[in-house]
């Protein structure tokens, strides 16, 4: 990690801030988007360009890349067994039958590994995301999600969203993944509608821990969406509600207010915006 050296001569090296990545700029503006759809003020955004249909009302809050992934096996553990017949001296016929013997092993050991499911690359296109669904485009492997719809949320990672529900087209309860920067707005919109009291909701999860204050130190002001916890949530006090003076009485003394220096503008990402995900590759079991 790189250090700085504080003011005093000899003095102990200080962390320096991680830089501000393209993933804190996703996850700024998710907030920016979710503070405006809790205060019902979508209206005054600027419109999104989307080429998924969208029903009477629907509003489209962001466009971007996005992966499809399954859980589902690369085979169905059968293979094709050999089997040889040699024709020679001893040694000949051993090692041919040897042979034999060791390629079955491995193509035997290689269909078992691929019937074991795992998440699987599917295809790569462009994600809709509105106040109601989330639209994958894809020639081969298109998916329309309703947030009313799913069984199940998850936030896998910074960039990955997981969702499970049963397929209306007869294949079952089906778990998905899209790899994508938008995946923490996607997350709480489908939370915010059919679970309210999902843990990583209520305690604020869903935002990486201090990033509040890594808004404040780029320099990035940060809103925070009404009735979406930014930190661990705590119980509910039991003590009485402080005491409030008569209306004769004046108020204390408190210094005045200072706005926050304003930003520099930055504008929005652009709709290709890089993608930011993990290795696609790995192999766990959904979440």
């Amino acid at each position: 990690m790189d250090h700085t050296h504080g003011p005093a001569y000899g003095g102990a090296p200080l962390p320096q801030a991680p830089a501000w990545s393209v993933l804190d700029e996703y996850l700024w503006h998710t907030c920016e988007i979710l503070a405006d759809l809790r205060a019902d003020r979508l209206g005054q955004r600027p419109l999104v360009a989307t080429r998924a249909r969208l029903e009477r009302g629907e509003r489209a809050l962001a466009v971007g890349p996005a992966h499809r992934l399954s859980w589902r096996p690369l085979g169905d553990g059968s293979y094709q067994h050999n089997s040889t017949f040699a024709i020679g001296g001893p040694a000949f016929v051993i090692g041919a039958l040897a042979a034999s013997a060791i390629g079955n092993a491995n193509r035997r050991r290689n269909a078992e590994l691929a019937a074991r499911p795992r998440w699987l690359l599917d295809g790569t296109g462009e994600i809709t995301i509105t106040d109601r669904h989330v639209f994958f485009g894809h020639p081969q492997c298109p998916l329309h999600l309703s947030w009313d719809g799913l069984e199940s949320v998850e936030l896998a990672g910074p960039d990955l969203f997981e969702a499970g529900f049963h397929d209306i087209y007869g294949g079952g309860y089906t778990t998905v993944q899209l790899q994508t920067p938008w995946a923490s707005l996607m997350f709480v919109c489908a939370a915010l509608t059919s679970f309210p009291a999902h843990p990583r909701l209520l305690t604020g999860g869903w935002l990486p821990p201090g990033f509040e204050q890594r808004c404040a130190q780029a320099g990035r002001p940060f809103r925070p969406a009404a009735g979406l916890s930014t930190g661990p949530a705590g119980p509910a006090p039991h003590t009485p509600p402080p005491y409030a003076p008569p209306s004769h009485t004046p108020p204390p003394h408190t210094p005045p207010y200072t706005p926050p220096q304003a930003a520099p503008a930055t504008p929005p990402p652009p709709r290709g915006a890089p993608d930011v995900h993990l290795d696609l590759g790995k192999d766990a079991p959904p979440g």
